[in-house]
């Protein structure tokens, strides 16, 4: 079934509606990505805006999650982040392209050093570095202990990521959606002083998959915000948000969604790591 006629196009903005309709033209190709990535451009009623196209065609089989694209994947994660209001994934919809069927985003530059308002940042200056490595023992003000990581000749140093509510949030999301593969590279601080998660095609399984360098809060009680967002959005799971849904990833899945939104509210902290799944991805970056 085409993609218009699966996912109803419900409040359109001005962006997701151009990347939806408008027309879709490839500039190059992401060879980075272990999946056909796309750099494109889009025109819509005489706006140009760039964007990035996964087709569903160049997308690699995966054991273990056979059920549906990773394209619907992306668009179901964009979904529930806009759900959540913090827009913590770049516009993100699903339609037809030069090869066939794919998720089709908005492309974020992500800041450089010196760039951005600092906002929520480590040091408060220009975008802040979200990752690091230090040799000392405990991280410092400022910063939370992921792992202890294994370096060249025998040295070890300790991960650390920024204690930052941008981030914060988006560890929030990944334990729900249960994201698979959160990579510092899959981090991108914009210049406005946003923070935006991308690569979202490992997401929602029913099993306990959660992986990623954001594990800083473990164990810790979620801040008051996040509690009000996810008892918001588990309402939405039971109505609208759940329909749509459903028409992007399976009816297991979706319920999957709410009980760990209901599982969270319930613990009131961030999930530990289950120790039945690797919970640092590979490679981290």
């Amino acid at each position: 079934m085409p993609a218009s006629e699966r996912v109803p196009e419900v409040g359109l903005t001005p962006v997701t509606e151009a990347l939806t309709h408008g027309e879709l033209t490839v500039r190059g190709r992401i060879r980075e990505a272990s999946n056909a990535v796309l750099y494109c451009e889009t025109v819509h009623e005489g706006r140009t805006l760039a964007c990035v196209y996964k087709p569903v065609a160049g997308e690699r089989p995966l054991w273990d999650f056979p059920d549906g694209t990773l394209a619907q994947r992306e668009v179901a994660a964009y979904l529930v982040s806009e759900a959540t209001g913090w827009g913590l994934v770049p516009p993100t919809v699903l339609r037809e392209g030069p090869y066939g069927e794919g998720m089709v985003q908005l492309w974020i530059e992500a800041a450089q050093d010196g760039e951005g308002d600092g906002d929520g940042g480590a040091d408060g200056e220009g975008a802040p570095q979200l990752l690091a490595l230090t040799d000392v023992g405990e991280p410092a003000p400022g910063w939370k202990a992921v792992v202890e990581a294994q370096l060249e000749e025998g040295r070890s140093a300790l991960l650390v990521h920024a204690d930052d509510i941008r981030l914060r949030r988006l560890a929030v999301l990944d334990a729900v959606i249960n994201n698979a593969d959160r990579k510092g590279g899959h981090l991108l601080p914009a210049a406005d002083g946003r923070l935006y998660g991308i690569d979202h095609g490992v997401t929602f399984h029913t099993d306990d998959k959660l992986r990623t360098l954001l594990w800083g809060w473990a164990g810790e009680p979620l801040p008051a915000e996040s509690v009000t967002v996810l008892e918001a959005l588990y309402a939405e799971l039971s109505g609208a948000l759940g329909e749509r849904l459903r028409e992007l990833i399976t009816e297991d899945e979706t319920e999957a969604v709410r009980a760990r939104t209901g599982r969270l509210l319930r613990t009131g902290i961030h999930p530990v790591p289950s120790g039945e799944w690797p919970s640092i991805p590979w490679p981290p970056v």
